[in-house]
């Protein structure tokens, strides 16, 4: 059985082993509990059987708006509504915080996940990317 929790316990390693087979990379040692308690209105952890599964994190502006980052989902229980879930507490988390609005950006092969499954909807936003800018091409080497 799969549990969720608003501002759960994680291990850094589990998490970083987590982010990296959700988003295809090699593990990488970041320091997540700093971050997130640092600079984050909260996170929400899925376990199975007390393995780290699923992750969220829950950013805002200190007001009325929260944004979402990082969604993962261990690869074998992908498409079991993990994500759903822990997106449904990021909400919840961030209604009780006082928000009033709950941001999120995305690929584009996981619209039918954000706005079928999550309940989001379209909106116009913009993005730049600063490190293919000139100025942060400078700033990187």
């Amino acid at each position: 059985m799969i549990t969720y929790s608003w501002r759960g316990q994680f291990d850094d390693g589990e998490l970083n082993a987590l982010h990296a087979e959700a988003f295809a990379h090699e593990i990488i040692d970041d320091n997540w509990w700093v971050q997130v308690n640092r600079h984050s209105l909260g996170w929400v952890c899925a376990r199975d059987a007390g393995s780290l599964v699923g992750f969220v994190n829950v950013c805002w502006n200190g007001g009325s708006h929260a944004f979402i980052l990082d969604t993962m989902v261990a690869t074998k229980i992908q498409r079991a509504a993990v994500g759903a879930s822990l997106v449904a507490l990021a909400q919840k988390g961030a209604l009780e915080a006082g928000c009033e609005w709950l941001h999120v950006d995305f690929e584009d092969h996981l619209r039918p996940f954000y706005f079928d499954s999550c309940g989001f909807k379209p909106t116009n936003a913009g993005l730049v990317d600063l490190l293919a800018t000139t100025e942060g091409r400078a700033e990187r080497n």
